[in-house]
């Protein structure tokens, strides 16, 4: 009757949108008098049983070779074994590419209600299991009631937040029944930064408004500065001055920092879209009545040639003094 946390990792390296379903699996464990595990496909390198801090108790690692590159048929089939092993009658994925990907064939495998996009806990009342989520790409919410025996639930990335204390997980093998799967990776092409931009605190993204790449060296010294990741704009990826990988939006990345910068971008619906989860968002533009002023936490009216190289200065300073 455990909660099971599917543990996404890249590169064997475990994913902050993992921690923050750990900590949320934990949480709904805890609210079912039940105990939260985890369940993780490949090799890693990172610790597992340094997750226990996090609030898993027991972790089931499946180190196959076949594992070490998403194919979400194979890691459907994998993870449903797990849960059927275990006896586990809530499994929480994050709603990233993978868990979008993989979540849905484990919820037909399992015959198990899926609510995909919470953004909190469940109300748990008998019989009763509500979970809130996003509709209509954020622009609303919808208290979803799941009345399947197994309930499957995908986390918002960045929707609830991670927390720890003491523990160590009891991480154990698990004989799971693996075949290869019928998707062959042929070749990986990594998308260029330092940071992912789905796993980034803070994301610093430019618009037509930046006039052409040439001038993009303002929006590189502002995310080093602060340690962010460089978005951009979807007509701008069109227009090839950045690459699709940084595109974010209704038809890009969708994601959720805590800090979104947006220069010289008018804020078009189908962005907003892919944003708009943003804990604070900053809006840098000439035009006072660009409409991402209306989504604006906080705004700047002025020329981004301007406004960021002394944004940029003034954060360095403050470093500075902080140190």
């Amino acid at each position: 009757m455990s909660v099971l946390v599917f543990i996404d990792t890249a590169d064997g390296q475990i994913k902050k949108s993992s921690l923050e379903a750990i900590c949320y699996g934990a949480k709904v464990a805890e609210m079912s008098g039940t105990t939260a595990e985890g369940v993780v496909l490949g090799e890693v390198k990172d610790d597992l049983a340094a997750l226990g801090k996090y609030g898993v108790k027991k972790i089931h690692h499946i180190s196959n070779a076949l594992l070490n590159h998403t194919d979400s048929q194979l890691y459907a089939k994998v993870i449903a074994q797990v849960a059927q092993a275990t006896g586990a009658k809530t499994i929480i994925f994050s709603n990233n590419v993978n868990g979008k990907s993989i979540a849905p064939r484990v919820s037909a495998r399992l015959k198990a209600g899926l609510v995909s996009g919470a953004i909190s806990l469940p109300e748990i009342s008998g019989p009763d299991f509500i979970v809130k989520k996003t509709v209509f790409s954020g622009k609303a919410s919808a208290n979803v009631s799941v009345k399947t025996e197994t309930k499957i639930i995908a986390l918002n990335p960045n929707a609830y937040k991670i927390e720890s204390g003491e523990g160590t997980a009891e991480v154990v093998p698990f004989n799971a029944d693996i075949t290869a799967g019928k998707i062959k990776v042929i070749q990986t092409t990594k998308a260029s930064g330092e940071i992912p931009l789905t796993e980034a605190d803070i994301v610093v993204s430019g618009g037509r408004g930046m006039k052409g790449p040439e001038n993009w060296g303002i929006l590189e010294d502002l995310a080093k500065v602060l340690h962010a990741a460089l978005a951009c704009s979807r007509p701008v990826a069109d227009s090839h001055w950045r690459p699709h990988s940084e595109h974010v939006g209704q038809t890009g990345v969708a994601i959720a920092p805590n800090l979104y910068i947006a220069v010289g971008i008018s804020g078009a619906i189908q962005h907003l879209a892919g944003v708009n989860h943003s804990k604070i968002i900053v809006v840098i533009n000439k035009d006072p009545e660009a409409p991402f002023f209306k989504a604006a936490d906080y705004g700047i009216v002025g020329d981004a040639f301007e406004v960021v190289p002394k944004l940029t200065d003034a954060i360095k300073k403050l470093k500075e003094v902080a140190s």
